[in-house]
């Protein structure tokens, strides 16, 4: 006669992980359940279409053997809750490279991991892969790291199923406006208090906000002051480029002050300027903006706005739990600093 059969593993009550002599496994968990290790893996997911019977079997299952995901299996069940994807653009760059600093700092203090993905804003259909790739993961959210108009385009159209923080630059002038402008304005207002009345202009790119949005803060500087600009060159950030701008100022110009949208394009125009014998400061001042670590140690000292990258990358941060449900406070970015050095002095008589 064949008696019943009977599975003693399939409900709860089994062996617990200490009589396994090792940390149970969701095998074990799925053992115990009487369910797949599929099921016991979409239970940790947090996956709610589970048969309500199931559901409870695995929770008894897990309470019975003392299972504990370590961090990373954690990670795996609860990525919506631990994991936050951050997408951007020219990592090589001063300014990008320490606002994800900042966003790294930030997210390692409120508990979740990141998961950075560099990308081309000049590929756009790289660009909406790296897009469709990061929304099919299992994540609470994303942080965007917009420098360029190609970036912000794409990520404002794209469909986010989780939600999502683009960090970029407004077009802004004046009122309002990021410190780095204000910066700008004590600049011009520094070189003016020096005699200099001829400016010159070595902008970013065009398609960067943030370099419109300086050399509109530039312009409004000096009309504040009654001045005009004697042009504007546009690099790409490089000292290279700052190089080839300050090569396109006119002699017959008489230029005596070039403001430059960062530090290497103005250790680069210095170069320029040096080359065809013009002496800084004693013919024409140079000035910069970030003060990267070199802009204290070229010859001469680089005159610049020191700026508050790793703040603007905790508060990004900040709003992005805010839109998780987490109150942050969010605190105001420290003022831009003009730090002023001898790339700057009085202007040339004459």
């Amino acid at each position: 006669m064949m008696g019943s059969m009977s599975t003693p593993d399939a409900a709860p009550g089994g062996p617990s992980g200490q009589d396994l002599g090792r940390p149970p496994t969701i095998y074990d968990v799925a053992r115990v359940a009487g369910v797949s290790h599929q099921t016991v893996s979409r239970f940790l997911k947090g996956d709610s279409g589970i048969r309500p019977k199931n559901h409870e079997r695995v929770t008894q299952a897990l309470n019975a053997l003392g299972y504990r995901p370590n961090l990373t299996a954690r990670s795996l069940a609860t990525r919506q809750a631990h994991r936050v994807a951050v997408l951007i653009q020219a990592l090589d760059q001063l300014g990008p490279a320490r606002i994800l600093q900042g966003v790294i700092l930030e997210a390692r203090a409120a508990g979740y991991l990141l998961d950075i993905v560099t990308v081309d804003a000049t590929d756009r259909a790289a660009l909406d892969e790296a897009i469709r790739a990061v929304t099919s993961q299992h994540i609470a959210g994303i942080v965007t790291l917009a420098s360029s108009d190609e970036m912000t385009d794409a990520f404002t159209r794209a469909e986010f199923r989780v939600p999502v923080l683009i960090h970029t630059e407004t077009e802004d002038s004046v009122v309002g406006a990021p410190e780095h402008l204000r910066g700008l304005h004590a600049i011009v207002d520094h070189l003016v208090g020096l005699g200099h009345r001829r400016f010159f202009h070595i902008g970013g790119p065009p398609s960067w906000v943030a370099s419109r949005n300086r050399e509109h803060a530039y312009l409004a500087a000096l009309e504040r002051h009654g001045l005009t600009s004697l042009g504007t060159a546009h690099g790409d950030w490089s000292a290279p480029s700052g190089y080839s701008a300050a090569q396109t100022i006119p002699r017959e110009a008489g230029v005596t002050a070039v403001v430059c949208a960062n530090d290497q394009m103005a250790i680069g125009a210095m170069r320029a300027l040096t080359v065809v014998g013009r002496r800084i400061p004693l013919d024409v001042s140079v000035t910069g903006i970030d003060d990267i670590p070199e802009a204290a140690y070229v010859q001469p000292p680089l005159t610049t706005v020191r700026l508050a990258f790793e703040q603007q990358g905790r508060r990004a941060f900040r709003r992005l739990l805010a839109q998780l449900g987490g109150a942050q406070e969010l605190t105001e970015d420290p003022p831009a600093q003009l730090v002023v050095r001898a790339s700057t002095g009085a202007a040339p008589l004459g």
